[in-house]
């Protein structure tokens, strides 16, 4: 794999970024007035919450080389982000945080507005549902924080915010460049009295790097906002999307082996459709001069499209064990929410919030096989007629909390929470492979945390913090998926828990600010792939993972601002077989570099630069001590910005080096053009580099 970037390059930007950071003023975003609702679910001063949270300002997002929301993750955020498509609009991307590895994308908690988005199956959030000009800022909580939202919240939590104030904001963007992409953002933001409009929209299209990865997504956002004096108001939002997204597969080989602009040949015409709707609304309300009460919910809608022609074709009968796969599969799901809490405010006795959340959910799947014939002509699985393969889950929750918090001395306070959660699922379906399948169970969770929080100067704190969070399984990781394509019933999994033991703080030295923490963990029950069984289950193996994750944000003039941030994280298998062995997908090293220099009011120039890790490929850990390691990369985008009047422009170029690098490799079963699986190397490969042109018209 070509390395465009020598680590001696790599280590002076990120010594340049730590030189700017310890002689500057801190940033806007940095400022221990900065109010974030992440921490409890109420709005709080960021310096008063126990935990690691980082602030993406919509200024940040605005000077940024992104044009959606999981570049901002990881260039701005310095998050680990896995994509297996690639592609310039990153749809179908997963946030690792807290190293997950290969189950990421169910242990980090995404919301809106505090509202998760996360779909009850395994499959990815859909970004593209939250046009960019919609967004605000974006709070990034690193660690467990299932009390505060329940289900998920093990590796961190990501809120996006859409309230906008009452700021006017009436602007339209077009950004076009390589591989015929081409990105429209418009938002139309007013207040008149006490009503605040927001109207935002998003188109994107590309024609994509690799052979069969075109992709479209269209999103529409509508939120009406009524100040009701003081702190009351009631909002509501209402959303559409739909993304239509060519699949072009894996590569096979290691990591810069093979073609990479070439599509699987069994992925070739395969696609997904997302369609997304649903409406999101709120109302926080002063009862007393103690007391305020805030009441949220949504309702959600979701359709996936996933199409395979390949096994429509009397290709995939060859050879001597002919493969099988659904050739359409359908699902469809809709979710609801239900969240009200009171916060009682008692000056120097502390604050106490108590909360309930009511979610249900379900989810049907229907999948249409091929009629596949072996070499001598004969139907296989000739005794299932239709060749189809049902399935259907429903969810229902229930939750309790309640968060403390109770000064102790001047500047030292004690936090604590905690929260308790069942969960019924029911299932039932037949596939070609297990038959008929139904079951139907109650578990419960609990969730806690203690925290101490001392500031002991202005500007200066430290906290120390123990935290249970958990997940239940998703609605799909009840079945499993066999090496010849049909399904395998494992039955409903118990919750996934997780302890953590958390150190850190926020610190301003020399007019410059640090957050970092460092931490330990312990995964029991965590919910895997056991490529043996061909089902999910309960591992009875715990997982440690211990790290550290810090972040300088600085602007060493008016004219010039940098940051950096990294995370070093190690996990492992502390028990069994397979004990200090590390977990697939989790690079030991992540580091991020950015910077932006203004030359005049009109002209400013900006760089960001990601290196991530070496990290093992994809795979069962019984292969662990003979497979190679996917090498690290390093990844830059640099841009340049001019503003005249109501107009800005700017130039970005994306991978300014051409690294060939992947986020995302594994080692399995791979099926071949003969018809016959074998174990192998696969990748998918992420674009080279690329030049854009953007241009952006405010009419304020």
């Amino acid at each position: 794999m070509k390395q465009q970037f020598s680590n001696k390059a790599l280590s002076a930007l990120l010594c340049g970024a730590v030189i700017f950071g310890s002689i500057s003023n801190a940033l806007a975003q940095s400022s221990q007035s900065t109010v974030i609702v992440s921490g409890s679910r109420f709005e709080e001063n960021l310096n008063e919450v126990p935990a690691n949270v980082q602030v993406i300002t919509r200024d940040e997002i605005a000077e940024s080389s992104s044009t959606n929301i999981p570049d901002i993750l990881s260039q701005i955020g310095g998050l680990n982000v896995r994509n297996t498509t690639g592609g310039q609009l990153n749809l179908g991307a997963t946030i690792d945080m807290g190293g997950y590895g290969p189950t990421a994308n169910n242990t980090t908690l995404i919301l809106v507005d505090g509202q998760r988005i996360n779909p009850i199956d395994s499959s990815s959030v859909s970004w593209e549902s939250i046009p960019l000009d919609s967004i605000n800022r974006i709070e990034i909580l690193h660690g467990g924080a299932s009390v505060q939202y329940g289900n998920g919240a093990i590796g961190g939590v990501i809120n996006i915010i859409t309230n906008g104030g009452k700021k006017n904001l009436n602007q339209v963007s077009t950004s076009y460049g390589s591989f015929n992409t081409l990105v429209n953002n418009a938002i139309f933001r007013n207040t008149i009295d006490q009503t605040t409009v927001q109207l935002s929209a998003n188109t994107s299209n590309t024609n994509g790097w690799r052979q069969n990865s075109a992709a479209n997504a269209y999103a529409f956002d509508a939120k009406v906002t009524q100040a009701l004096g003081g702190r009351d108001n009631v909002y509501a939002d209402a959303f559409y999307s739909y993304s239509n997204q060519q699949n072009p597969g894996g590569v096979v080989g290691q990591v810069g082996q093979g073609n990479p602009q070439s599509a699987k040949f069994n992925n070739i015409g395969s696609g997904t459709g997302v369609y997304n709707t649903g409406v999101r609304a709120g109302v926080a309300k002063e009862l007393s001069s103690i007391f305020n009460l805030e009441i949220d919910g949504f309702y959600s809608n979701k359709n996936t499209f996933f199409t395979q022609p390949y096994y429509s074709t009397d290709a995939s009968g060859v050879g001597s064990d002919p493969a099988i796969s659904p050739s359409f599969t359908k699902y469809q799901g809709w979710q609801a929410n239900f969240s009200p809490r009171i916060k009682g405010d008692f000056d120097s006795f502390g604050t106490s919030i108590l909360g309930y959340e009511f979610n249900k959910a379900s989810q049907s799947s229907n999948g249409t096989f091929s009629s596949v014939m072996n070499q001598a002509g004969q139907a296989q699985y000739a005794a299932v007629n239709p060749l189809q393969s049902e399935a259907y889950a429903s969810l229902y929750n229930q939750s309790i909390y309640f968060i403390e918090r109770v000064p102790v001395t001047k500047g030292i306070e004690l936090n604590g929470g905690y929260r308790y959660q069942t969960q019924s699922a029911t299932t039932n379906g037949i596939s070609i492979w297990s038959g008929a399948s139904s079951d139907s169970k109650t578990y419960s969770a609990n969730a806690g945390d203690v925290a101490i929080n001392f500031k002991y100067l202005e500007g200066q704190r430290v906290y120390v913090k123990w935290n249970q969070s958990y997940r239940f399984p998703n609605v799909d990781e009840f079945w499993g998926w066999s090496t010849n394509g049909g399904q395998a019933f494992g039955g409903i999994l118990k919750p996934q828990t997780a302890q953590t033991y958390e150190i850190g703080g926020n610190w301003q030295v020399l007019k410059s600010n640090l957050t970092a923490s460092i931490f330990t963990s312990v995964s029991q029950n965590e919910i895997l792939y056991n490529p043996a069984t061909f089902i999910n289950s309960n591992s009875p193996y715990d997982i440690n993972r211990n790290g550290a994750i810090f972040n300088v944000l600085s602007a060493l003039t008016s004219q010039l601002s940098a940051g950096v941030g990294g995370t070093v994280q190690h996990a492992t298998y502390a028990s069994g077989p397979y004990q200090n062995q590390s977990i697939a997908q989790v690079p030991n090293l992540l580091l991020n570099a950015r910077a932006t220099y203004t030359l005049t009011s009109n002209l400013s120039f900006g760089g960001v630069i990601n290196y991530v890790g070496s990290q093992h490929y994809d795979a069962t850990p019984t292969y662990y001590s003979s497979l190679a390691v996917m090498s690290s990369y390093t990844v830059a985008d640099i841009y340049a910005n001019y503003k005249l009047g109501n107009w800005e422009t700017r130039v970005t170029v994306k991978n300014v080096g051409n690294s060939q690098y992947s986020t995302y490799g594994g080692y399995g079963y791979v099926t071949g053009p003969n018809g016959n699986n074998a174990n192998n190397y696969y990748y998918y490969p992420n674009d080279p580099r690329s030049i854009y042109i953007s241009a952006k018209y405010n009419f304020n």
